[in-house]
């Protein structure tokens, strides 16, 4: 296994060779980071020798808190891509994703998980709410890759990033809400989970509104000088991500979400410098968390999976996509192309 600093540089180092190669190659960054890990974590060690990078034992009980704030400011640049103008063609469109769409895939997620792995309701009911995420990690760089025409690529942008900290809020909240012995029937339950997304999302949006007020006053009044306004951004996405976690959790993503919407579509003060910086980190920490979390798996890891495994992810491509998708465009004016391309 490498020294610290060597696992460290060889994670960036990886991740912008793999960015290269993919590029070069044609090929889905994703795929090739995930290779790149793959490779020098457990396949390194199938071989007999250390792994060369290793995550856990690298970065220990800090790993869990460096990949939440990554995807903050992963969503946070996701955030000021998003341009509220689109949503007059294809806003009806998002909300539905986001709303009919998630119950349908959590309703099939659930079902798949009970009637196909065999897994108790509540375990079911909980697989499902994760799988509802589609995740600016994945669905960014293959919109770059892809680059879709009409407003399919605008459609999925704002699904991925609107529908994380949906997806996160959905699990944590359920979570809490299995039934215990304060919460004895469903109705509680379904009031548990309605109360908490309400306090989530409201926590969340109120913070990141804070955070982008911030911002823009103190750069409209000419409080930062030119060379600190991206790293003071940075810092005030960290801070709005930590504070809503403290009051709420997963307020968070909501608010690095909301930060970045609001920033990008205010017109007092120029953001493209600091969306520019945000591009750029952004790269760099998607490149190196699918490194690291590819070097992370285990051989072991795949001890549990078999045929039922194969048809749960199916029905989950098969079906669960196609149906959010067809339920959710109806009457939308998008052609049989662009919902086949979405499902």
């Amino acid at each position: 296994m490498f020294e610290p600093y060597l696992q460290l540089a060889a994670i960036l180092a990886l991740g912008m060779a793999a960015q290269w190669l993919a590029w070069r190659c044609t090929l889905p960054a994703i795929l090739v980071l995930l290779l790149a890990g793959f490779a020098l974590g457990p396949l390194v060690e199938l071989c007999g020798h250390p792994r060369l990078i290793d995550p856990d034992r690298l970065l220990g009980d800090l790993l869990q808190p460096i990949v939440s704030l990554a995807v903050a400011v992963i969503l946070f640049e996701g955030g000021l891509s998003l341009d509220l103008r689109e949503l007059k063609t294809t806003g009806h469109v998002i909300w539905k994703l986001v709303t009919i769409g998630t119950v349908v895939t959590w309703t099939v997620a659930t079902l798949a998980a009970h009637y196909i792995l065999g897994l108790v309701w509540p375990l079911a009911i909980l697989l499902g709410a994760i799988l509802v995420v589609t995740g600016p990690t994945v669905i960014g760089p293959m919109l770059r890759f892809v680059h879709p025409i009409g407003s399919v690529g605008s459609i999925l942008k704002w699904e991925g990033i609107v529908i994380d900290p949906i997806g996160a809020m959905l699990t944590v909240l359920f979570f809490e809400a299995i039934p215990r012995p304060n919460v004895e029937a469903a109705q509680s339950i379904a009031q548990s989970i309605a109360l908490g997304i309400v306090i989530t999302a409201g926590v969340g949006a109120l913070v990141g509104a804070a955070g982008a007020a911030i911002l823009v006053v103190s750069m409209r009044r000419y409080w930062l000088p030119g060379f600190l306004q991206s790293p003071v951004t940075l810092a005030l996405v960290a801070a709005s991500y930590a504070v809503a976690e403290q009051v709420e959790p997963e307020a968070g993503l909501f608010a690095v979400t909301m930060m970045g919407i609001l920033i990008a579509n205010q017109r007092q003060v120029a953001v493209a410098h600091i969306l520019e910086f945000k591009e750029t980190l952004s790269t760099l920490l998607v490149s190196s968390l699918f490194i690291v979390l590819a070097a992370r798996m285990r051989f072991s890891d795949f001890e549990h999976v078999g045929l039922e495994s194969i048809a749960f992810m199916f029905v989950l491509m098969l079906v669960a996509r196609p149906a959010a998708i067809a339920l959710s465009t109806m009457r939308s004016g998008l052609t049989w192309r662009e919902k086949a391309f979405l499902a």
